[in-house]
């Protein structure tokens, strides 16, 4: 029997090769010399990046860059040169965890570090860059990212803008840049599929997450509007309900607006550059997993994808995790959901002894194998 074991990270735990390791590890203490195949997956967030180098070879590039509220600060990206693929992951230059606590502020925040890795990558090269959209501390539709390719907004008195977000709500015109040093294809990796404005847009759906203020939302709402209409009256091009255009506070929509990006599911991308499917192919059994499985994996998340492509292929499939819902939905994706954190145990003892705790939860996997 071969097991592929393809989980996803547990955010800020451990990596997603890290409890792939501990799985398997796990499954030998009672499978003994069985075969397992491990293969960390993605979905186009935090951890994509390493998942792809380690699958094509790459390297890791280093840059200058700023972070979200503008200081300068060492990026990094991965370079894979058998493709000429860089694979940017956004919160390295503009994420959540560039910040220390009490920092966040989504009116001043921006992507401008985004678009140096974007045009570093460029000059160095590159003939393809995916973007992988996740873990963002902004809200500025792109704005920042765009300023930095050479994009100028300008207000109604001709002022040219380059402050907080909701100065866009007095945005009168966009002048391209004169020569734009990017790469032929940018792919936009997200697996949040919501649109730029509304209800379930990046302000109203994930501006909270960010310390958006109540009395914040409507302002930020008003300059992605003036945003989208600005942009689809000079450029040309109105991507405002596409899919995944509210991805990472609006800068799937500014990637397709500012850079031609093509925006594709983070974990279609990360699938085809693993060739999952055909390793999948040979398996009898399939483990995945995450640090939480919740009602926001059925969104995109890699455990669920793996778990549709696993069925698709007619294989069984398990799932180890940190803690799960009891989600009908849930369970009805999988043979079996392992949770390692206890009932009654906090999470940081759960934390303190991950690894312990992911290789029990394969034992007992393995023994109903």
């Amino acid at each position: 029997m071969k097991i592929l074991v393809a989980p996803d990270k547990f955010k800020g735990v451990q990596s997603a090769r890290e409890v792939a390791e501990n799985i398997a590890a796990g499954l030998r203490d009672v499978l003994g010399d069985v075969h397992i195949d491990i293969v960390p997956v993605a979905d186009g967030g935090e951890g994509t990046a390493e998942v792809m180098r380690a699958a094509g070879n790459g390297s890791w590039r280093k840059c200058r860059a700023h972070d979200a509220l503008g200081r300068a600060i060492d990026s990094r990206y991965v370079w894979l040169p058998e493709s000429g693929m860089a694979v940017i992951e956004m919160s390295e230059a503009a994420g959540m965890n560039r910040l220390r606590a009490g920092e966040r502020n989504v009116d001043l925040a921006s992507t401008f570090g985004v678009g140096e890795m974007i045009l570093d990558a460029a000059k160095c090269g590159a003939r393809e860059i995916i973007v992988g959209l996740g873990g963002s501390a902004t809200n500025d539709g792109g704005f920042g990212m765009a300023r930095a390719l050479g994009f100028r907004f300008f207000g109604a008195n001709d002022e040219e803008l380059c402050g907080p977000v909701s100065a866009l709500a007095a945005l009168s015109r966009i002048e391209r840049p004169r020569n734009m040093a990017v790469p032929p294809r940018i792919v936009a990796a997200a697996d949040v599929r919501s649109p730029l404005l509304g209800k379930n847009g990046a302000t109203r759906m994930f501006g909270p997450q960010k310390g958006a203020r109540p009395n914040q939302i409507h302002l930020l709402e008003d300059a992605l509007t003036k945003l989208a209409e600005v942009v689809a009256r000079d450029l040309g091009v109105d991507f405002r309900n596409e899919p995944g255009a509210g991805a990472a506070g609006g800068t799937g929509f500014g990637l397709m607006s500012f850079g031609g990006a093509t925006m594709r599911r983070g974990f279609d991308v990360v699938a085809e550059a693993i060739d999952l499917r055909a390793k999948m192919k040979t398996a009898g059994v399939v483990i995945t997993g995450e640090g939480r499985l919740d009602r926001q994996t059925l969104e995109g998340k890699a455990p669920a994808e793996v778990a549709k492509l696993a069925r698709t292929l007619g294989k069984r499939v398990f799932a180890i995790v940190g803690r799960a819902d009891e989600d009908r939905a849930l369970h009805d994706l999988f043979d079996g959901i392992y949770a390692a954190a206890e009932k009654g145990v906090s999470d940081e003892e759960s934390i303190a002894h991950a690894p312990e705790l992911l290789r029990a939860q394969a034992r007992k996997l393995a023994k109903t194998l």
